[in-house]
This record gives C-alpha cells, structure tokens and sequence, in this order.
C-alpha cells in the first residue's frame, strides 16, 4: 500500500473508532482487552497517535524520551473531555502524515520503505485494531475492515512484529502454519520454533504451484484472518474461516503472540 492509502485508512478508522466512542457510554468493559474500559482505550489511542506524530513532525533521530514525551502528550484530558482530546490528536497526526515531506529522516522501530512510510503504515493499524477495539465496547459491530488494509496488517504482524528478537511467540521444536486469505491472494508460510518467527510471504511450493505445507492452515477473509491473528476474533464469529490441522498452534499462537 502507498503512503496515502494508509493515511486514508487512518482517516478512515480514526472517525469509525471515535464514532463508536460516542454512542457507548466510556466506563464500557473492552472485551478484546479485559482490564480496560473505554476510557483506558481512548487515552491510550490519543497518546500513541501523539507520540507517534512527534516523530517525524520534528525529524527525531531517536526515540522521544521520558522527558520529551511528557511535553508531547501534554496535560491529560478530564474523561468529559475526552472524545474531543483524541479527535484533535487524531486530526494532528494525520496533519502530519500527509504534510511531512516524503524524505523526512527519523527514528522507527521496523523496517520500511522511509521512515514516513512506517509511521502511516504503523499507525494505520494500531487504529484500526482499536477501533474494533472500540466496537467491541459499543456492543454493535462497526464495518469491515477493507481488505486490501486487512492484507498488509497481516503482513505487518507476521513479518515485522513477530520476527523481532522480543517477540515471545515461540515454540521447543519447529512448528509451522499456512495463512492464506481468499479475497487477496495473498499467504504466509511461518516457522515457529525457539527462534523468532522465520515467515516466507507469497511463495509458492515450486511443485505445480501448491502452497508449502504446513501443521495448520487457516484460510479465510482477509478481515477476519487479520482479527484472528491480533487475538481480536471470537470464537462464535469464525464461520467464515477454515482451520485445518494441528488446532494446538492456534492456541500457542492465542497464549504467546501478543504485542
């Protein structure tokens, strides 16, 4: 995806996440993540896209430090004031991203084409996960994630996320699994073992075209193989998917790849 896609995308979930926001009441539970209600939800989307736009708005060469991000943040919000606080930083951020120029220098965490790329690709899906996030606490399910979004999230957590030194998806011996979405043409072939995840993205088995095997396929919508993979689909809502093999690696992958 280009960088303005992503910056659409944003747009996009952004206004859907606050949209839920204003029809729930904000001391809602977040079922996709327990020990939050939506206020913790609100204030943690408002601080990231605060943070995440200092970056390249002032070309830091490093990661802000406690000091600096403290004045980024600025003075936290009373919960009335709350919705308004994240639609201005939500609106700052996507200033940024689509006012920065394209060769800005500054500090990332993951590989990508510039380091304005990371940021609208990186901040396109941390919305777009709270934002079902948000859903989730409003009780009423918000849109599909577009498909083509859905596609490059699932790259983003399998071949950046999940293949850093930190992550803790791990396995003793090797394991592997095969995620292939239907709508996208798209699929990943993962090896979990004691290292970081070895992921080969779009390959083919060189023996009539067939995909690699693997220990457990899951095959299915690009949507809900993106919430599957973030730990962000139900069980009563996986109709749409196909598990094949070994069910224990989906629940490895449940246990041990959170961000």
């Amino acid at each position: 995806m280009e960088i303005s896609a992503h910056i659409d995308a944003l747009r996009r979930e952004g206004a859907l996440l606050a949209d839920a926001a204003a029809r729930t009441d904000l001391s809602a539970t977040v079922p996709t993540c327990p020990d939050w209600r939506l206020t913790h939800l609100l204030r943690h989307i408002g601080n990231v896209h605060r943070w995440a736009a200092a970056h390249p708005a002032r070309g830091l060469r490093t990661r802000l430090d406690e000091a600096d991000a403290a004045e980024v943040l600025g003075p936290q919000p009373s919960d009335a004031g709350l919705l308004d606080w994240y639609r201005e930083g939500h609106a700052a951020l996507l200033d940024t991203l689509t006012n920065t120029p394209a060769d800005v220098e500054c500090w990332t965490f993951m590989d990508a084409p510039t380091p304005l790329a990371f940021w609208a690709r990186r901040q396109a899906h941390e919305t777009a996960i709270h934002r079902i996030d948000a859903d989730g606490a409003a009780g009423t399910p918000g849109p599909e994630v577009d498909s083509a979004l859905a596609a490059d999230g699932i790259d983003e957590l399998l071949r950046g996320f999940l293949t850093r030194d930190r992550s803790t998806l791990r396995s003793d011996r090797p394991r592997t699994v095969l995620v292939r979405t239907v709508d996208r043409a798209r699929a990943w072939h993962l090896t979990i073992s004691p290292e970081p995840l070895a992921v080969s993205a779009d390959v083919a088995n060189e023996a009539g075209g067939q995909d690699a095997p693997a220990e457990l396929t899951l095959t299915g919508p690009a949507h809900d193989l993106y919430l599957l993979l973030w730990n962000r689909l139900p069980d009563e809502a996986r109709s749409r998917l196909t598990v094949d093999g070994d069910a224990d690696l989906l629940r490895l992958w449940q246990e041990t790849s959170g961000i």
